[in-house]
């Protein structure tokens, strides 16, 4: 593998690690903040209206769909675990819009990452 190839596995594997990384590593900071802070926005706002950060579940597959967009928010979501956030609170009237706010916030960030990767291979500006 050459530089070429390797920057924007680089780049791709930073953007899923914390918002705007990817960003932040090929130089485009203003993007990298505006995308941090809107994706971090959306995460805090879902933990604050007690939404439900899902975990993997054997039990029930399709709950892993949901798991793997909160995940996609990276190490945001770890911290927020480890923290006792985001439990999800059902008698909470915004709940439901908590837990959308979450995954939205991971699927965001997925977009980001492909966004970061495109820019990295040049095949966006």
């Amino acid at each position: 593998m050459n530089v070429k190839e390797i920057k924007p596995v680089a780049v791709s594997i930073g953007a899923l690690v914390f918002p705007g990384l990817g960003h932040l590593i090929i130089g485009k900071w203003g993007r990298a903040f505006l995308f941090a802070f809107a994706i971090l926005l959306l995460f805090v706002f879902g933990l604050l209206q007690q939404g439900k950060l899902y975990t993997l579940d054997f039990d029930q597959p399709i709950y892993n769909l949901p798991f793997l967009a909160d995940l996609s928010i990276g190490i945001p979501y770890f911290l927020a675990r480890n923290y006792g956030y985001g439990a999800g609170d059902m008698q909470n009237q915004s709940y439901d819009y908590g837990t959308t706010f979450l995954i939205v916030a991971g699927l965001l960030n997925l977009l980001v990452v492909l966004n970061a990767f495109d820019v990295a291979t040049g095949k966006k500006k």
